[in-house]
């Protein structure tokens, strides 16, 4: 299975809002999008993954679900992204069916060693830019740092303030591709302009064949 090179994370003031975002980002050319719903009850989180299962199967989306990995099994997503406390890729792969993929996020070069050899299929890494609070951003010169140390067939995906111009800079530094949600959010327009600059690099594209 191919990782796309782009992903996008919906967003949204109410769960409404959040399929119709991701109902957008379909219609735009998105190949993968991820119902990050949060503060819903489980019961109410499978209603709406199931809607977004019918919409992103209509366009042929790749769908992932955020902390809930056996709804992404009841759902047939095409993933989980984010580990709950708690829980290890090593639990969750036996729940998954074997197709389905498991990403995760790391701040540090030891946050990437640590999930590659837990064996996740990727790693959403940062922030690039902007505050956050819970790590410091990396920039062009920390994506290189640790992507030169790796040296690792794992897909990396920089997220966290990116913009177009950002791009071609974050895939030289050694990022597979990246994860978007306001940036797109604010602009369905732009997943093409994203689609185009990730498939212009030379990084060639990362292929990655699930167990």
């Amino acid at each position: 299975m191919i990782i796309p090179k782009l992903h996008y994370s919906s967003q949204g003031n109410s769960p409404k809002e959040h399929l119709e975002n991701i109902q957008n980002a379909c219609t735009s050319g998105a190949e993968l999008v991820q119902l990050n719903l949060r503060s819903v009850s489980e019961k109410k989180y499978l209603k709406f993954a199931e809607a977004a299962r019918e919409n992103t199967s209509h366009f042929q989306t790749r769908l992932i679900l955020t902390d809930h990995y056996k709804l992404a099994k009841t759902v047939k997503a095409d993933g989980v992204y984010s580990i709950p406390s708690g829980s290890s890729p090593a639990t969750i792969r036996k729940i998954l069916y074997s197709w389905q993929s498991i990403g995760a996020t790391a701040h540090t070069l030891q946050d990437c060693e640590t999930l590659i050899n837990s064996e996740v299929d990727y790693i959403g890494l940062g922030p690039y830019a902007g505050d956050d609070y819970v790590a410091a951003a990396l920039g062009i010169n920390g994506y290189k740092a640790i992507t030169d140390v790796l040296k690792t067939n794992t897909v990396i995906l920089a997220y966290g303030n990116i913009m177009t111009a950002d791009v071609p800079s974050l895939l030289n530094s050694g990022a597979s591709g990246i994860m978007l949600s306001t940036e797109i959010s604010d602009n369905f327009n732009l997943i093409r302009k994203y689609n185009q600059l990730l498939s212009a690099s030379a990084v060639a594209e990362q292929k990655h064949t699930f167990k």
